[in-house]
């Protein structure tokens, strides 16, 4: 239990020794004026209920605090909530945009890495055209200048 809770009822447990060991006292009549008139009445006994009314409405004002926490803190919690799902959303549809993006670009890659692979295909071929022409040339003139081999 908590010290709040232990010194209060410590407290109330005090008050109730109290006024039982003076218990004559508190019920002796005594005269009381309600500014209006005058009245015969034990002051002890009032004063104890109103003591416990106070008390009464103390504890049903703490009850109406702690309730209205207790309110706050689910609708905070409920908040948090709300606030992690759309923060979820949000990643998760950044995400959906990041591979979107990712495979445009990888898309946009290929395309450029096949256009580049056509013009290096292009580019071989005609190396190797020219290089047999020159072979081919060269040839020509080796069997211009050479006399023909003999037979064996």
């Amino acid at each position: 239990m908590p010290l709040r809770t232990l010194l209060v009822l410590a407290t109330l447990a005090l008050v109730a020794l109290f006024a039982a060991v003076n218990w004559a006292a508190f019920t002796a009549p005594t005269e009381l004026s309600l500014v209006v008139g005058n009245v015969q009445a034990p002051l002890g006994v009032i004063l104890l209920a109103l003591l416990a009314l106070e008390a009464v409405v103390f504890f049903v004002y703490v009850t109406a605090m702690q309730a209205q926490r207790l309110v706050d803190a689910r609708r905070f919690g409920q908040s948090v909530q709300q606030q992690m799902q759309l923060a979820e959303k949000a990643e998760a549809s950044r995400l959906t945009e990041l591979r979107g993006l990712l495979e445009t670009e990888m898309a946009a890659l290929r395309t450029r890495l096949d256009a580049m692979e056509g013009q290096l295909r292009r580019s071989l071929d005609e190396s190797n055209n020219v290089l047999a022409a020159h072979i081919g040339e060269v040839e020509d003139k080796l069997d211009r200048l050479l006399p023909p081999a003999l037979p064996r």
